[in-house]
C-alpha cells in the first residue's frame, strides 16, 4: 500500500467553494477537544502500514494548506488530521504484477565466489489500470542458483523535485516536436540562459502575461505545452534507509497520469568506463503514449526526462549497454510493427533510425518488439524479442546482431525461445509471455518474464546452446 495524496476534486460547486475547500471547512469546524482523539484512532489504524506515517500526513497537509485562511494557527494534531482526510491508500499490485527487467546491482561487495547481486524492476498495476514501477533484489550464482531478498511489508513513495536546470536547446527542440515552436515560445525562451531553472522559466512566463500576449488562444495553448514539458522532467528520490523493494516510482508527470509502463533497465558503461543505469519506459496519459527516460546511479534517486526526435516514438525503446563507434545506440519500434535501430550523439535525442527486422515467423506476424536491451556476447549482440501471433498469443524469440554493425542481423531463431505453458496461459491478459530484459551470468542467459500479466517466472538457458542455434538458423 502507498499512502498517496487524495483530493475530492477541485471543481467549483454552484459557483461556490471547491469540494476540497468545503471538506477543509468541515475539518476546521471539529472542536479542538475531539481532534486529538480522532487523530489517535487514525494513527493506531494506519501507522504500522507506512514508514514515517506522521511525516506523510504533515506533507499532505502542506499540499492543501492554501485552503486555510492566512494567519490561522493550527495545532499539530489538527494539521495531521487534515493530512489524513487528504490521504488515501493505493494498492499498487491490486490488478497485476509482470514484465520484469534485470540488471546487476551497483554494489557487488561482500559476496561469495560466483555470486552477483541483481536488481529487478517490475510493472505493477493497481486500481484504474494505473501502472507504476517496483523493484526486487537478490543474488545469482554460483551457477544457475537464484534467490530473492525478503520483502518488506511496507512501500515508500518517492519525493518529486524539479531538476537543477533545463537545457534550452533540448527544451526548444521538444517544443518544436510538440508543435509549439512559435513566436510566443521564443519570447519566453530567448531571455533565458542556456541552462535555466524552473523559477526562471516561470518568471519569463509571468513577464509574457504581464505585457499581454498577441493572441489569447495561441498564448494559452503554448503556455500549457511549455508547462507540461517542464513538469515532465523531474527527479524522484527515496529515503536512504528505505529498502529497494519498498521503493515505488509512481507516475508524477503529466504525460504519465495513467501510468509508467514496461521499464527496460540497462547498466550502461561509457567509453571512459563510467557506469550509469538507464531505463526507457512508456508514459501514458490515457490518450497518447510517449517513450521517456530514467537515469540513476544508485536506485535511490531517479531522474525522469523526455526523449526527443523522430525515432523516439511508440513503445519498446531499449538502449544498448555501451557506445558503438562513439555513439549511443537504441532499439526502437517506431512504427508499432517492426524493429529499428537508432543512433545518436545524445542519449535524449534520437533522429537517425534504420529498419532492422520485420516479423517473418508465424508466431510473430502480428507485430514484433524487443525484450529489453541487447546483451553483448563474443558472437554478437543478443536481442531477445517478443512476437504476437494467432489469437494475439505472445512468444519470445531471439536475434543475433553484428557487434560492429548492429544494423546487420547474423542469426535468428526459427522457433520461439519461450512460449506460455498451460499453467501460464490464464490471467489478466491471457496467452502472453513478455520480458523487459535479461542478463548473462557465468555462461547462462537469465531471463525473467511475465506471464499473462498475472505473475513472473525466471527461465535459464546455456548461452552457448542458444548462440549455436541462432547461428545455425542463419540470417
Amino acid at each position: 500500500m502507498l499512502a498517496k495524496p487524495y483530493s475530492p476534486g477541485e471543481e467549483v460547486l454552484l459557483a461556490g467553494p471547491s469540494r476540497a475547500g468545503l471538506l477543509m471547512e468541515r475539518i476546521l469546524a471539529i472542536p479542538e477537544a475531539e481532534v486529538s482523539a480522532l487523530l489517535a484512532a487514525v494513527l493506531v489504524g494506519f501507522s504500522a502500514r507506512h514508514h514515517d506515517f506522521e511525516m506523510i500526513l504533515e506533507r499532505h497537509h502542506e499540499l492543501v494548506a492554501h485552503h486555510v485562511a492566512p494567519f490561522v494557527n493550527l495545532s499539530r494534531d489538527r494539521r495531521l488530521l487534515i493530512g489524513a482526510y487528504f490521504t488515501h491508500e493505493y494498492s499498487v499490485e491490486a490488478a497485476a504484477l509482470f514484465n520484469p527487467s534485470i540488471v546487476f546491482a551497483p554494489d557487488q561487495s561482500g559476496l561469495e565466489s560466483g555470486e552477483k547481486r541483481f536488481v529487478m524492476s517490475l510493472r505493477a498495476v493497481g486500481e484504474g489500470h494505473l501502472s507504476s514501477i517496483e523493484f526486487r533484489s537478490g543474488r545469482i550464482g554460483p551457477g544457475r542458483a537464484l534467490s530473492f531478498d525478503p520483502l518488506s511489508p511496507r512501500l515508500v513513495g518517492g519525493r518529486r523535485t524539479e531538476p537543477a536546470h533545463y537545457d534550452k536547446g533540448l527544451f526548444s527542440a521538444k517544443l518544436g516536436e510538440l508543435g509549439a515552436a512559435n513566436d510566443i515560445a521564443r519570447v519566453v525562451l530567448d531571455p533565458l540562459p542556456d541552462a535555466f531553472t524552473h523559477a526562471e522559466l516561470e518568471a519569463s512566463l509571468a513577464a509574457l502575461e504581464e505585457h499581454g500576449p498577441p493572441s489569447r488562444a495561441i498564448w494559452f495553448e503554448t503556455v500549457k505545452i511549455i508547462r507540461v514539458l517542464a513538469t515532465s522532467n523531474y527527479i524522484t528520490s527515496f529515503p536512504v534507509e528505505s529498502a529497494l523493494s519498498e521503493r515505488v516510482i509512481f507516475p508524477a508527470g503529466p504525460n504519465e497520469t495513467r501510468g509508467m509502463e514496461d521499464a527496460r533497465f540497462v547498466r550502461f558503461v561509457d567509453d571512459r568506463g563510467n557506469q550509469k543505469f538507464y531505463a526507457t519506459y512508456t508514459a501514458y496519459d490515457g490518450f497518447e503514449i510517449l517513450p521517456q527516460l530514467i537515469e540513476t546511479d544508485d536506485f535511490r534517486s531517479f531522474t525522469i526526462s523526455t526523449l526527443n526526435g523522430a525515432a523516439a516514438q511508440n513503445k519498446g525503446m531499449a538502449l544498448f549497454p555501451r557506445p558503438i563507434e562513439g555513439k549511443y545506440v537504441m532499439l526502437s519500434r517506431k512504427d508499432r510493427e517492426n524493429l529499428h535501430v537508432a543512433t545518436s550523439s545524445s542519449v535524449r535525442f534520437w533522429n537517425d533510425v534504420t529498419e532492422l527486422y520485420r516479423p517473418t515467423r508465424p508466431w510473430e506476424l502480428l507485430q514484433i518488439g524487443n525484450c529489453g536491451s541487447p546483451l553483448e556476447t563474443e558472437a554478437g549482440w543478443l536481442v531477445l524479442t517478443h512476437g504476437a501471433g494467432p489469437l494475439r498469443r505472445y512468444a519470445l524469440g531471439a536475434l543475433l546482431l553484428d557487434l560492429r554493425d548492429p544494423c546487420k542481423v547474423i542469426g535468428r531463431l526459427s522457433e520461439p525461445l519461450l512460449e506460455p505453458d498451460e499453467a501460464e496461459r490464464d490471467g489478466y491478459v491471457p496467452n502472453v509471455v513478455y520480458s523487459c530484459g535479461g542478463l548473462i551470468h557465468e555462461g547462462t542467459l537469465v531471463l525473467p518474464y511475465g506471464f499473462s500479466d498475472s505473475g513472473i517466472g525466471v527461465a535459464t538457458i546455456s548461452l552457448s546452446t542458444l548462440l549455436e542455434e541462432l547461428l545455425a538458423s542463419g540470417r
